[in-house]
């Protein structure tokens, strides 16, 4: 058998974490057997529709490097994969169950329905229905009465499956609801429309969340109804905010597109995501797509839940971070120093080359290098270091030198300046560290910077350079 996995998302916002690791797991799953991963749109909840949701759903996919074989854009005989799209086919079908027993005509209108209610306002629909006589049934179908199509779930006896993480799952049957197949306007419910698509569309493996483990006999029951082979399950654990709540879509926990504003790359939000309830053989941590896919397996899902732990994702990126080559860190850089500095006032290529060990998620950098443009009056007992033995009579001499040593300069590279500063304070009887750390200082005004002396006075050029040293000079004569 062929396997084939599917993500069934409903447009109607963006991509929450636990979204994407199913579709994560399904994709690694599909491909670790060679097989066919599929995205289906399941939209057939029309108030809960969000313009341009579609979008989100492709353009995640696409940065997460999730690539889809079959889908909405890629036809491959088994579509629509719009479940909009497909009404005609589960109004079919939906009869089809009503002649085999598995469903039945409902014609209670809202209030009676309202009326079934217990004093919890819990509803439970009592079958009244399905005890209509087919003439009956056949008479007002031909008046025109409103109807919707219920499920046929037994009295009594229970239902069994077996799940591939969680192992045999018992349900009582008195435990489910005859719940609405087919709505009155002839949409389907998910309950319905899920079977109906998986079915139609040769899933072999339907991979979702925990929350469907009590619901899939709901699913079997029609799957054995029609005559149709079951597919096989695998139910995901939670992920966690923390021990006692999970990570919620509806008050905006730990979506995607934030991790990637917030400067996360797609790939290490990825891989984070792929160690949220599965643990690969070895002690690797850091693994790309096509490694996961390699090592992912049942096996290694957890049937507890994962708590999501921004810190290591952060950590895990950091890692990725490093790995990028200059030119890549580059790139992906520039965009984060334009929202801090002036565009095309400073060499990007020197800051790029400055940060790239120290940044861990790229929305740090414009804090990091706001101090290029930050500078202004500032405290002159930052100069004092007893290990380097400055007080202020040798830092104001420092500073003296450095505007000595850079002044005469024709090139203001990195070297260039600092071997000026390293030069000029020998020949002044000072150590070379005293004049570096007094020269930063006076260029910057910052006690940390991403850089020493030379590298910031490269990257402000030699007249700002000059002018802020003289600056600082005169601070030690106000």
């Amino acid at each position: 058998m062929r396997v084939r996995t599917r993500f069934a998302p409903s447009p109607t916002g963006f991509m929450h974490v636990g979204n994407l690791r199913t579709a994560l797991y399904a994709y690694l799953y599909a491909k670790h057997f060679d097989g066919d991963f599929i995205l289906r749109i399941e939209d057939t909840d029309r108030e809960r529709y969000v313009e341009g949701a579609v979008d989100v759903i492709y353009s995640t996919l696409q940065k997460a490097g999730i690539g889809h074989d079959e889908g909405p854009d890629k036809d491959k005989g088994y579509g629509p994969y719009i479940q909009s799209e497909r009404k005609p086919i589960y109004g079919k079908y939906a009869e089809l169950l009503v002649e085999k027993g598995g469903a039945y005509y409902c014609f209670c209108d809202k209030e009676r329905l309202e009326s079934l209610k217990d004093e919890n306002g819990v509803a439970r629909y009592d079958k009244k229905c399905l005890r209509l006589s087919k003439e009956e049934v056949a008479e007002r179908l031909k008046r025109g009465d409103p109807y919707v199509i219920r499920q046929n779930i037994p009295l009594d006896g229970v239902s069994e499956y077996e799940d591939m993480v969680y192992g045999k799952i018992t349900v009582p049957n008195a435990d489910m609801e005859d719940g609405v197949l087919l709505k009155s306007d002839g949409m389907p419910t998910y309950n319905f429309a899920n079977v109906v698509d998986d079915h139609l569309m040769e899933i072999s493996h339907v991979i979702r969340g925990t929350e469907y483990l009590s619901s899939t006999p709901k699913y079997n029951l029609m799957y054995d109804a029609f005559g149709w082979e079951r597919p096989k399950y695998m139910h995901l654990p939670p992920i966690m905010k923390d021990a006692q709540h999970k990570l919620s879509k509806r008050y905006g926990d730990a979506n995607f597109e934030d991790f990637i504003e917030k400067g996360y790359l797609p790939q290490a939000i990825v891989n984070y995501i792929a160690l949220l309830g599965w643990s690969p053989k070895g002690n690797e941590e850091k693994l790309s797509i096509q490694e996961l896919i390699q090592e992912f397996d049942v096996d290694g899902i957890s049937k507890s839940g994962s708590i999501f732990d921004e810190q290591k994702m952060r950590w895990l990126n950091a890692q990725y971070i490093r790995e990028t080559t200059e030119e890549e860190f580059l790139e992906l850089a520039t965009p984060w120093f334009e929202k801090s500095v002036i565009k095309g006032k400073y060499d990007y290529k020197l800051f790029a080359s400055l940060l790239h060990s120290r940044v861990e998620i790229l929305s740090e950098i414009p804090d990091m290098v706001a101090f290029i443009e930050d500078f202004s009056d500032y405290g002159i007992s930052l100069y004092e270091h007893k290990k380097l033995k400055i007080d202020l009579n040798i830092a104001k001499q420092a500073v003296e030198t450095s505007i000595e040593a850079v002044e005469p300069l024709t090139s203001f590279s990195v070297e260039d300046v600092h071997n000026a500063l390293v030069a000029k304070a020998e020949e002044k009887g000072l150590k070379k560290g005293q004049v570096l750390f007094c020269a930063r200082l006076a260029v910057t005004g910052k006690a940390s910077t991403p850089g020493g002396a030379a590298e910031m006075a490269a990257l402000l050029g030699k007249e700002e350079t000059l002018k802020r040293l003289k600056f600082s000079r005169s601070l030690f004569n106000a």
